[in-house]
């Protein structure tokens, strides 16, 4: 028997939202169908509450794997199961689960668990599941059914003149579509935890708008070419957009010149968000990120985070801020960064970095530190000196400049 391979995309949070629920699937749907351009996709389309990926003709069981693990990692999608689109009649609903969970490898129990989404089929769920079933178990006589924490748990979805069987599943990363929650510059290093925020912002709907502050021309360029290889692991789902790359030393070293010792990481990270601010409003972003946790280093104290965020007017987002470092690499083993931040790069963090830096600064004698430098004049020039990189971002578009 032949059958159409699909993928079904099951989400969660979108199914939540109100009267606006559409165009959440829309975004969604159209991310996947960006990201998955280089797959043999017939088409995608939604179906009651689901995404379904229809797989071309003749496309093999692992390939459809690989489409199905693509779909996991797009941010919106909570669950999506690998399997077939067939008849609405019992005997060919059977042997497609059959076929289904005859390619899943190795497993001991299973259970069948239906959903009938209209009733002109007249069959109720119980006891679709209960027909499948047995016929499973004719053709799986050494498997058992176990209705608890099985091994496989064979869907059958009936839904729109079709039912569409599936035995293969695994988790998303939930949220929502990228795109769907407007633009964020985040503060993107070669570390552990900027990656995994600028992550998290694209899990609920913003779309990241990366700064990456180098050391250069006071270090060496390799935090920049670690960075590019974050982005191209968000890219994969797309998760960045762009990424501002900032030749930050030379104002650094300035700082470290004429600044009280204690206070220069303070001033180095009010520039950065100066910066960052400038940047944001270039691109129509609403809000910066930073990857900080509170209380991780000297610097993301509360006093300290009161002294920088009071250098910008526009919210600052820190989505680790509760996080501890083992949750973080967890979160970062799981994007696939970490590798990538686990190499030593000299970059602009520890540049000129003092003996003593402060944990309770006063926003007083920040500014009072401030007034010898020309901050306007520096952003300026900064701006002018940015190189910026392009990734692919499906819902991301390029703002027209005003003349």
């Amino acid at each position: 028997m032949e059958l159409q391979r699909i993928c079904l995309v099951h989400y969660h949070e979108i199914g939540l939202k109100g009267h606006n629920r559409t165009s959440f699937e829309n975004r969604l749907l159209k991310n996947i169908e960006a990201l998955l351009s280089a797959y043999p996709i017939v088409t995608i389309r939604r179906i009651s509450g689901r995404l379904c990926v229809f797989i071309k003709e003749g496309t093999s069981y692992e390939i459809a794997c690989e489409i199905e693990d693509a779909i996991a990692g797009v941010p919106g999608v909570a669950r999506v199961s690998c399997g077939y689109k067939c008849d609405r009649e019992m005997d060919i609903m059977s042997e497609a689960a059959r076929m289904a969970l005859a390619e899943v490898g190795d497993f001991y129990t299973f259970k069948v668990a239906s959903r009938r989404n209209h009733t002109d089929f007249d069959i109720p769920s119980m006891e679709i599941s209960r027909l499948v079933g047995s016929y499973l178990c004719e053709h799986f006589p050494e498997k058992k059914v176990r209705m608890k924490d099985p091994d496989v748990k064979v869907g059958v979805e009936v839904i729109q003149g079709n039912a569409y069987v599936y035995a293969r599943s695994v988790r998303g990363v939930g949220g929502l579509p990228v795109g769907s929650s407007g633009r964020v510059i985040t503060m993107l290093s070669s570390g552990i935890d900027s990656p995994v925020a600028t992550w998290r912002m694209a899990r609920r709907g913003a779309i990241p708008i990366a700064v990456h502050f180098s050391g250069r021309p006071q270090t060496s360029s390799t935090s920049e070419f670690l960075v590019d290889d974050i982005c191209h692991v968000l890219e994969r789902t797309g998760c960045i957009a762009r990424c501002y790359i900032v030749p930050f030393g030379d104002y650094q070293r300035e700082i470290a010149l004429g600044a009280p010792p204690e206070l220069r990481v303070i001033l180095y990270r009010r520039l950065m968000f100066k910066v960052a601010q400038r940047i944001a409003q270039q691109e129509g972003a609403k809000a910066i990120a930073t990857g900080e946790s509170l209380g991780q280093v000297a610097s993301q104290t509360i006093d300290n985070i009161f002294v920088t965020d009071a250098a910008v007017n526009m919210p600052v987002f820190r989505p680790l801020i509760g996080s501890d470092k083992q949750e973080i690499i967890a979160d970062a083993q799981q994007l696939g960064s970490f590798e990538i931040s686990s190499q030593d790069a000299p970059d602009c963090c520890t540049l000129f970095m003092p003996r003593n830096p402060e944990t309770h600064a006063k926003l007083e004698d920040a500014l009072a530190a401030e007034e010898q430098f020309p901050l306007e004049e520096w952003i300026d020039s900064i701006m002018e000196a940015v190189e910026v990189h392009d990734y692919a971002c499906p819902s991301y578009k390029k703002r027209r400049r005003k003349e």
